[in-house]
């Protein structure tokens, strides 16, 4: 498949030039997921900590009741940052928390727009199949001429450095 320019690049009709995008290259993704993962683990990783600080494990069967359900409450509340950080905010921004710490942009190949939560929610599933074969499809930014995995190629999406 050949490279395409996006429409919203280049030269404009009345003359004015229009950057062209900057794709963001493998190291800034990468990033950007190691900050999403720790942003979106924090409240189940603090779960456990206070689990293991305040002894509510039980030698024989593991957690106590107590330290079940604080367990479970990190888990939902890590749960819902990740919802808000990585459908709600980045499908109306095209940034999460990672990609605005690093500077970059999650958008549409066609109009360089954010795709919106219903799009980056399929566009997460889609990740699946970057990990099917063996998980290749996270490297292809790495050699892709617009620097996009599986998944991004499926939904039409870029990442671009802002």
């Amino acid at each position: 498949m050949a490279y395409q320019q996006p429409p919203w690049s280049g030269t404009m009709s009345a003359g004015a030039q229009v950057a062209q995008p900057v794709y963001a290259n493998w190291l800034y993704r990468l990033g950007s997921y190691i900050i999403d993962s720790i942003v979106t683990g924090a409240a189940t990783w603090l779960a456990l900590i206070l689990v293991g600080v305040f002894g509510l494990t039980d030698p024989n069967t593991g957690l106590s009741p107590a330290g079940t359900v604080l367990y479970l409450i990190g888990g939902l509340v890590s749960l819902v940052i990740g919802i808000w950080n990585l459908f709600i905010r980045q499908g109306r921004t095209g940034q999460s928390l990672g990609k605005q710490a690093l500077s970059t942009r999650l958008v549409s190949a066609q109009t360089g727009e954010p795709i919106g939560a219903g799009m980056a929610f399929v566009r997460q599933l889609a990740h699946i199949l970057d990990a099917l074969p063996c998980y290749i499809g996270f490297l292809w930014p790495i050699w892709d001429a617009r620097r996009q995995t599986f998944a991004d190629k499926i939904v039409n999406t870029v990442v671009v450095r802002t």
